[in-house]
């Protein structure tokens, strides 16, 4: 099933995607949050998807907006260098014996259509596609073994990074993370069986046409099982949370000669099975205090 919320951001509604059709299915569901995701909502729905006919639900125009295919998650945990080639385009640094993590603050989650906005004081506006996980039951030191339970299907996403604020203001990497609309989700949130292997999966980055980023899952450092069990040993997962599992090389910051991205650009991404994604890059109207 291919999950999608639609509408103006902050009003999106749920809905559904069948054999490329778009329906609202906000009469049979609230929203896509930790209340569905905890309480059966995926089952109910398919149930109940099941039992009517899907074609006499309400049609989503094409054109209208895709918000991100789940309500603001709890959590947005991510993978550094969880890619060996990635790791080496900075500096040649070795794979990092256990996963590197860091998070993302909530309020940077966006539509992955939606327009990037680059930060007024930006200088090294990057890009990052990488697979994402949703967590669908609360998780707490679950072994590697029993992890893939935990998984209620994935996403597209995209770390966007300040890389000078990142790297270059003291403190933790989350401050060139988390501006508003560096978290794009979607566009679809595919259930876990519509993916056979999380880990065959091809994803890629273009810039103004440029490929930038071509990558397989199969080439993580660190599996999905292996990543759910080692963060619930350090915090508990929880119905509606987010791991970003790390992005391959070709990212601007890699570069010998950086290209980072500036207003006018135009970003595209996909992953096999997930969808793709088109942002243009803008630049931020500065506020006066």
């Amino acid at each position: 099933m291919k999950l999608i919320r639609f509408g103006a951001p902050g009003e999106e509604r749920p809905g559904v995607e069948v054999d490329g059709v778009r329906y609202d299915v906000s009469l049979l569901v609230d929203d896509y949050d930790a209340k569905f995701f905890s309480n059966g909502g995926f089952a109910n729905l398919r149930r109940a998807l099941d039992d009517g006919d899907v074609t006499k639900l309400a049609q989503v125009d094409a054109d209208v907006r895709l918000g991100p295919p789940v309500a603001r998650p709890g959590k947005l945990i991510c993978v550094g260098l969880n890619y060996l080639d990635h790791a080496k385009e900075f500096g040649n640094r070795p794979a990092p014996e256990e996963p590197v993590l860091f998070m993302k603050a909530t309020s940077a989650v966006c539509g992955a259509n939606d327009l990037l906005v680059r930060p007024p004081d930006a200088e090294k506006l990057d890009y990052e596609v990488e697979l994402a996980l949703l967590i669908g039951s609360v998780t707490k030191e679950v072994s590697e073994a029993d992890a893939m339970h935990s998984v209620a299907g994935y996403m597209m996403a995209n770390d966007v990074s300040e890389r000078a604020f990142q790297k270059e203001h003291c403190g933790q990497w989350m401050k060139g993370k988390s501006y508003d609309g560096f978290a794009p989700l979607g566009p679809y949130l595919v259930t876990r069986d519509e993916i056979d292997d999380p880990h065959r999966l091809g994803l890629w980055t273009d810039v103004n046409g440029e490929h930038r980023q071509s990558g397989n899952t199969r080439d993580m450092i660190f599996s999905v099982p292996f990543l759910i069990s080692y963060i619930s040993k350090f915090m508990t997962l929880e119905p509606g949370d987010v791991i970003l599992t790390g992005t391959p090389s070709g990212v601007a910051m890699g570069m010998d000669e950086p290209d980072y991205l500036t207003p006018g650009d135009v970003l595209e991404c996909g992953i096999d099975g997930l969808g793709s994604s088109r942002r243009e890059v803008v630049g931020a109207v500065r506020l006066e205090m």
